[in-house]
């Protein structure tokens, strides 16, 4: 009975630091309804998605590839190159359980890891418990799949200028995600540039290629340049350049 309150008083303060989360979500996903019903998805379709996936950036691209009727392949290495960080989170998460964690309950929680919900979960002090998490991501989780009913039912009954406008809102969110590195690092703005100009080239240039290739080719193309032009320097030689 004890654990089971613990586990509880967990879960519910995991609530209380996921709501800011789930807002974020809430305002963001209404953007990615609004996209889903513009490519012909019905709202339930769009609900289940975001539902079971939980990824913007993975969730927009699905969408672009399902409306361009790309294949299942494209689908599953776009899929896999955009999402494949979520797999390093948790393995660095995996470090900051607590001994309670086991393998079914980590199974579960793998299911609602995202950028935001592994900051939050990594920058609490202490262990991360199981209920805790499980705070974050249920309130977190019901604020993008609401955000994602809302903005597709929107898209249905809006007229086209108005849902134009408001579907602006979830580019508007990669936007915000790529300029605060990008002023700090050099390298990420140039990466930035890259893929936004290898985007160009296969939209006008080469236009038999579908949009779900296009993005695995500007992802691999802009990574494997900054791995040649930009490599991370050794520890050494940072704190070196820092000191000087």
């Amino acid at each position: 009975m004890e654990c089971k309150g613990i586990m509880k008083n967990q879960f519910v303060k995991g609530m209380g630091d996921g709501i800011a989360i789930g807002l974020g979500y809430l305002s963001v996903s209404f953007g990615f309804g609004i996209m889903a019903a513009g490519a012909g998805i019905s709202v339930f379709e769009a609900f289940m998605i975001s539902l079971t996936n939980l990824t913007s950036a993975g969730q927009a691209q699905g969408v672009s590839i399902i409306a361009a009727g790309g294949t299942l392949i494209e689908m599953a290495v776009v899929q896999f190159i955009i999402n494949i960080r979520y797999a390093l989170m948790a393995i660095s998460l995996s470090q900051k359980t607590d001994k309670n964690f086991t393998l079914p309950k980590r199974l579960i929680a793998a299911y609602g890891i995202t950028d935001e919900i592994f900051a939050v979960c990594i920058a609490k002090k202490g262990e991360v418990s199981a209920g805790y998490m499980y705070g974050v991501i249920s309130v977190s989780t019901a604020g993008w799949v609401l955000g994602t009913f809302l903005g597709a039912e929107a898209g249905e009954i809006l007229p086209p200028q108005i849902t134009a406008a408001l579907g602006i809102v979830l580019y508007g969110m990669f936007i915000a995600i790529i300029i605060p590195p990008s002023r700090k690092e050099k390298s990420v703005l140039v990466v930035v540039l890259m893929a936004a100009a290898l985007s160009c080239v296969c939209k006008y240039f080469i236009p038999t290629i579908s949009g779900g290739f296009a993005v695995i080719l500007c992802a691999l193309v802009s990574a494997l340049l900054a791995a040649i032009f930009f490599p991370k320097k050794p520890e050494e030689e940072e704190k070196e350049e820092e000191a000087e």
